[in-house]
């Protein structure tokens, strides 16, 4: 015999208490306050039989695209599936999808989420974890459109509903739809406040309509709810930090880094992800953040099998190297991905493609500019503009290639690139002071500069 979750889905366990822990879990997940992994150990204790809890702790830690949480990951999946012979087919399709994660098979995995939800609608977990990994792979079809099927089977009255919504708002961002997507964030916020992944899904509309200081007005306003005792709080200092970029306020960024994303606020490598993009921006527009990169580096695990698990990260790897001034050590990183994205036994993971089509190029390309070659540097990482969604990340996050290749075309010839990045830029959205920044470096005609 089955027992429901809170939205009717069908689990494994008779205890209410374990069911109670897996469901404060799960709003932990889509909530980012605090980590799920005591609840679940919880859950675990109420029930020692149930597989699920050990499958959501596996996907949890999966879902920090960690290289050294991969054994602790596979070791919980293997307690599940010690556990999962009796188990509601809903959860299997968990275990399996969580075990496709686990191989690198993303897409796969993504596909098995797609599947699951057919059946099961109100699954918020699959919702959740599809979202992430959809966000892994760049996937900005699967961001809007897996939760705009979902959401109709959705009564407003669940108290998961406005994460969902969230989910959909940051999707609708991530295609383009910036009013849909600023609807969508602010009636998530009205239904519950308590949703940084819709502060988030606004904040990103922000910075592309270039509305750098309604942006920051807008962080501001919900700070309360997402700063304190909550894991997404360096994610959404990181984007305040962006729109003091977007005003060229250098202080203001540094100010904000210096408080919010460095030290101890980054304990993983996506928060560490965050600190070197900042930090990179910044040394483009010729700052001195060598000593900021190197102290990046130093809580970071790069040990060499680390290298080539995860191509976005492996790219922000490289810049706080390459920042830091060691680059070196960034031409041995790069060395190690390719040597990677060479093995057959590697070719079955979703970040085989993403290295060979993106990251390597990147890399190479970065790395030129570290040696001078200002021209080969663009040559290298322009054509990559047109398959970078390809490595997962947001708009916002991957417009570190555009204002790369922007200092490449104002430190060397290719005049051409820069001008045409600049139009791009002008038609999508005001001309920003960061904007025009590089219309004066670039020494671009006047009406550029309207």
């Amino acid at each position: 015999m089955s027992h429901a979750d809170l939205r009717g889905n069908p689990t494994g366990s008779a205890s209410a208490a374990a069911r109670a822990a897996a469901e404060q879990a799960l709003w932990r997940m889509m909530s980012f306050y605090d980590t799920p992994l005591a609840d679940l150990d919880a859950a675990m204790t109420a029930d020692p039989g149930w597989a699920m809890p050990h499958v959501m702790k596996a996907g949890f830690l999966l879902s920090l695209t960690e290289p050294t949480l991969l054994r602790e990951a596979d070791v919980h999946l293997s307690h599940a599936r010690a556990l999962a012979k009796d188990a509601p087919p809903r959860e299997r399709a968990h275990l399996d999808a969580v075990q496709l994660a686990l191989e690198g098979r993303w897409h796969a995995a993504c596909r098995d989420w797609d599947a699951l939800l057919l059946q099961h609608p109100r699954d918020a977990l699959a919702l959740q974890w599809a979202q992430l990994w959809d966000f892994y792979r760049g996937d900005a079809a699967g961001l809007r459109l897996r939760p705009a099927r979902a959401l109709p089977e959705w009564d407003e009255a669940d108290p998961l509903y406005g994460y969902v919504l969230a989910l959909h708002a940051f999707g609708l961002e991530e295609s383009n739809l910036y009013p849909q997507a600023e609807e969508a964030g602010r009636r998530a916020l009205a239904i519950n406040p308590r949703v940084p992944w819709a502060v988030h899904a606004v904040a990103h509309v922000m910075e592309m309509q270039g509305r750098f200081e309604d942006g920051s007005a807008w962080l501001r306003l919900h700070q309360p709810v997402w700063a304190d005792g909550n894991g997404f709080a360096c994610h959404l200092w990181w984007h305040k930090a962006l729109f003091r970029l977007e005003a060229l306020d250098a202080a203001g960024v540094l100010r904000l880094v210096d408080a919010h994303l460095s030290g101890d606020a980054l304990q993983i490598t996506l928060q560490r992800v965050d600190a070197a993009a900042m930090l990179w921006r910044l040394h483009l527009l010729g700052e001195d953040v060598s000593t900021r990169c190197a102290e990046v580096l130093s809580g970071w695990e790069l040990a060499d099998e680390s290298a080539g698990h995860y191509a976005f990260n492996d790219v922000h790897a490289v810049i706080a190297m390459l920042g830091a001034g060691d680059l070196p050590r960034a031409e041995s990183w790069l060395a190690r991905c390719a040597e990677r994205a060479l093995k057959p036994a590697d070719a079955g993971r979703s970040n085989h493609q993403m290295a060979r089509e993106v990251g390597l190029p990147l890399m190479r390309g970065l790395i030129a500019l570290a040696h001078g070659d200002a021209d080969g540097a663009a040559d290298l990482i322009y054509p990559v503009r047109a398959l970078a969604a390809r490595f997962g990340g947001s708009h916002a996050q991957r417009d570190l290639i555009d204002q790369t290749l922007l200092a490449a075309a104002a430190q060397g010839g290719r005049r051409d690139i820069g001008r045409a990045l600049v139009n791009e830029r002008t038609m999508a959205k005001p001309v920003t002071p960061l904007t025009r920044h590089w219309i004066e470096r670039l020494a671009l005609p006047a009406q550029a500069r309207a």
